[in-house]
């Protein structure tokens, strides 16, 4: 059967099945060995910690872990049948999924090979493209909603199983004891973890199907594992593959061994991004090494979530160049967001990743177990499961122990990936500006979307002053938007509203309309200033009140502690130090975007050479507005030698440059067709002497002037 064929049926058979189920899905439990004792507020569910990081000795074979007597156990999910390096046994010389026969490529590569293959897809419902799942049996499903870190995961136990390769990932739970879930069910060296299931006896195994049997029976279907969802406070709804579809759901859809569905569930409840900055269960890569299929990861913060983003696409440049391109989950689920190069390489090249430089606290990035990593594999060592490092890999990977090795890899990644104009990382942050205002529009309490917004905008102050010649006050007036100022930037640590993340887009309009009324009085022309969501005094009344004003009390909800919160206690919420514009400054532009943003400077007024702004040596960041002329006076001695250079963005408007004399005759001009005009003089006699800047055909633009004696 073709593939579109099989797209066909699948989508075909997803809807038949969703018209008849029931809308409430149920979590996995306690009965599963779901323990609520370790519920981590932060991310909605129960997490498992770090294990202690492998010693010198054994960083690149591993740690010896649980014997492999423990497969024959019934708590087996899958049975191990291949090797991550084999590239030339029977089942590795096979075509497959993404690889033709005889490929003589290990199953790690194959791996990275699988990801670089799913092709791209529209969201469902959303803005952006994410990836097509593509499975050994030609079905085609769209890529599952889930947080940043399962998303990482999903996919590799996912590969695992498919093709019987040994798997598993270890941590500690509360009481301090190692455990490891994997092919071989959730196991501790004492025996079954907790309540765990018996995977290989409890649920059923259809692996042995055919595409034939397939297509002649149909795909076999777990109607208990379809009703489940993934235990905690976070939805897991899986709206790409049928109306109240949750994770069971999309699981069943993909595992003919219905085990792995239920293990799944497990799974992604008790591991996250903390897990996967482990060094027992993954391994730094030198940036050149970077493949699709690795992991990146952004952490910020000793404990607590991070942000997780798999390595989707990698090509080959000229001069040794390379473009990465990544896809993450988020929280609150979503399909993976699939970024192109310039937004990747953004990410790629960020502190977080691993980099040079403290955090808030004064942790050294490069110890928070950030940056770009590969999965360790298991192998079995002396009788015993060992998550090392292959071979082909040994030249590659960075003990986790080599801080200044680690922190270098932010400004490596930064020369090896490929040039972005400045015109296309403007975009990016653009379009990051976007993403967290749409977040904080559905989460308006988001503290790290404040916190991501204002980042970028001071990414694109930079870049605009340094590359585009746009000043930060015309940076503000082309791209702030009101709720920028309302929902300003916090201070995590000395915040409460940073714990709340169950605040709605209800509470976001209502927020708004209180601002849109206070905020700027129209009659009178007077600006009041924006009035911050935060807490004032323990609390919220303002907005509550407004809320019950506008008979929408009961869309305003009390504040919740919905994460780990030390910070509880605070009364008065800290605003962080703002670096843009003051909002009364542009607060008519803002509250009336459909008015043309003024133009202007400092020295507006100086349209004529008798209005003249005075200047001395410096740098002056500069606007030329549409159909004028700015003049500036510049006293110079007898003798000295004046050069005066404009840069600027000759696509954006084409500037011109005169140097005039007291009696307005031209004295030198430059009248070029670049990004930059300079004229110089060696100045005939002391006096004023002036500089008169004009656009080609009545253009405007922002310009930089340097002034030189």
């Amino acid at each position: 059967m073709s593939r579109s064929s099989w797209k066909i049926l699948a989508l075909f058979a997803l809807s038949l099945v969703w018209s008849a189920a029931c809308s409430e899905a149920e979590p996995a439990g306690p009965e599963e060995g779901i323990d609520p004792a370790y519920f981590d507020e932060e991310y909605g569910k129960p997490m498992l910690g770090e294990a202690p990081a492998p010693t010198k000795a054994d960083d690149a074979s591993g740690r010896k872990g649980l014997s492999v007597a423990v497969d024959k156990a019934d708590t087996a999910v899958w049975e191990v049948k291949n090797q991550w390096a084999d590239k030339d046994t029977p089942n590795a010389r096979k075509a497959g999924i993404a690889w033709a026969a005889n490929s003589g490529l290990s199953w790690d590569q194959k791996y990275s090979v699988w990801i670089d293959s799913m092709v791209k897809i529209p969201g469902h419902e959303t803005y952006y493209e994410t990836y097509e799942l593509s499975t050994p049996w030609g079905k085609s499903v769209p890529a599952p909603s889930l947080e940043c870190a399962e998303s990482s995961i999903f996919l590799r136990v996912t590969f695992a199983s498919w093709y019987n390769l040994p798997f598993f990932m270890e941590a500690v739970d509360g009481a301090g004891k190692r455990v490891y879930f994997g092919h071989f069910g959730a196991r501790t060296a004492d025996g079954v973890y907790q309540k765990t299931a018996n995977y290989r006896t409890a649920y059923r195994d259809y692996s042995n199907m055919t595409a034939a049997d397939i297509a002649r029976e149909g795909w076999p279907k777990d109607e208990k594992l379809r009703a489940r969802k993934i235990y905690g406070t976070a939805s897991d709804d899986q709206p790409a593959i049928g109306p109240d579809a949750h994770a069971g759901a999309y699981f069943d859809e993909v595992f003919l061994n219905k085990r792995v569905g239920y293990f799944m569930m497990l799974m992604l409840t008790y591991f996250g991004s903390v897990n996967l900055a482990d060094a027992n269960n993954t391994f730094n890569i030198i940036p050149e090494a970077t493949l699709p299929g690795d992991t990146l990861l952004e952490r910020w913060q000793k404990k607590g979530i991070g942000h997780t983003l798999v390595v989707k696409h990698v090509e080959a440049l000229p001069a040794g160049k390379m473009e990465a391109q990544l896809v993450s989950g988020s929280m609150p689920r979503r399909q993976p967001k699939w970024e192109d190069g310039a937004s990747s390489k953004r990410t790629f090249t960020l502190e977080a990743t691993g980099g040079a430089g403290e955090n808030y606290d004064g942790d050294a990035y490069a110890k928070l177990g950030g940056g770009i990593k590969r999965w360790r594999v298991a192998q079995n060592v002396g009788g015993q499961w060992t998550n090392g490092i292959l071979p082909d890999y040994q030249d590659k990977w960075i003990p986790n122990y080599e801080y200044d090795r680690i922190a270098a890899r932010p400004a490596q990644f930064e020369e090896l990936l490929g040039e972005v104009t400045p015109e296309q990382l403007q975009a990016v942050l653009l379009q990051t500006i976007s993403d967290q205002r749409e977040h904080l529009r559905r989460y308006p309490a988001s503290c790290s979307a404040r916190t991501r917004r204002e980042e970028a905008f001071k990414e694109l102050y930079k870049l605009n002053s340094e590359r585009l010649n746009i000043s930060k006050a015309t940076t503000d007036k082309q791209f702030r938007m009101f709720e920028d100022y309302v929902l300003a930037e916090l201070v995590y640590e000395t915040s409460k509203t940073c714990c709340w993340n169950s605040s709605t887009s209800a509470m976001f309009d209502i927020v708004m309309d209180y601002n849109q009324k206070h905020a700027y009085d129209e009659t009178t022309q007077t600006c009041n200033g924006t009035t911050v969501f935060m807490a004032r005094d323990s609390d919220y009344a303002l907005f509550r009140e407004h809320a019950i004003s506008l008979g929408r009390g009961a869309e305003w909800l009390p504040w919740t502690e919905d994460e780990t919160c030390p910070q509880s206690s605070v009364a008065n919420d800290t605003e962080a130090v703002h670096e843009g514009t003051l909002f009364c400054s542009i607060a008519a532009q803002l509250l009336h975007p459909e008015v043309p943003v003024a133009c202007g400077d400092a020295y507006e007024g100086n349209s004529t050479q008798a209005s003249a702004a005075a200047l001395t040596a410096g740098s002056y960041d500069l606007q030329l507005c549409a159909n004028t002329n700015d003049w500036y006076s510049i006293n110079a001695a007898a003798g000295a030698t004046l050069t005066v250079t404009i840069t600027f963005t000759h696509a954006n408007g084409d500037l011109d440059l005169k140097l005039v004399s007291a009696e307005g005759n031209t004295l030198v001009e430059s009248t070029g067709s670049s990004d930059e005009e300079t004229v110089t003089l060696t100045v005939p006699s002391a006096g004023d002497y002036f500089v008169n800047i004009f656009g080609y055909s009545g253009a405007a633009n922002d310009y930089r002037m340097l002034v030189q004696m």
